[in-house]
């Protein structure tokens, strides 16, 4: 007999599935070897994002503290950021995006066009707009149940 099949978990199944399947092919193209945990940092700056704090850039990329913490470091190393004491506390870090850390984020910006570019030439733009409405509804309330 086969198994009875549940919406829910297939769902969950496939976003599950499409985001490892994102993530691997930005990886392919990014520069530097970046990942795609660091491309989403240096993204949160390229949207006009000023200094932000660790824990700021953790809840806009919804990564864990230690997980954003050791993207910062990996970042800092490689030059792309600058990690400073807050003046005002000084039990803060401030973040901010360097010179090269926006060059390596337009590269990777370039890097990324093309597949974006197949994926909106694959579907028609109704496809994503009928899927938006269910998928932020259940974004909403996976936040509420952090």
């Amino acid at each position: 007999m086969a198994a009875k099949t549940r919406p829910d978990v297939d769902v969950l199944t496939e976003i599950g599935v499409i985001d490892r399947l994102v993530t691997a092919g930005l990886e392919r193209v990014l520069p530097l070897g970046l990942s795609a945990a660091a491309f989403d940092v240096l993204a949160h700056f390229a949207q006009g994002h000023a200094a932000s704090s660790p824990l700021a850039l953790a809840e806009a990329t919804h990564v864990g503290k230690s997980a954003m913490t050791h993207t910062l470091q990996r970042l800092e190393t490689q030059g792309l950021l600058a990690l400073a004491e807050d003046p005002n506390d000084r039990r803060r870090k401030i973040v901010t995006l360097t010179p090269a850390g926006a060059e390596v984020q337009r590269a990777a910006m370039i890097a990324a066009r093309p597949r974006l570019e197949a994926l909106r030439v694959a579907f028609e733009p109704e496809d994503f707009e009928a899927a938006l409405p269910f998928l932020r509804r259940l974004r909403a309330w996976l936040e509420e149940r952090r």
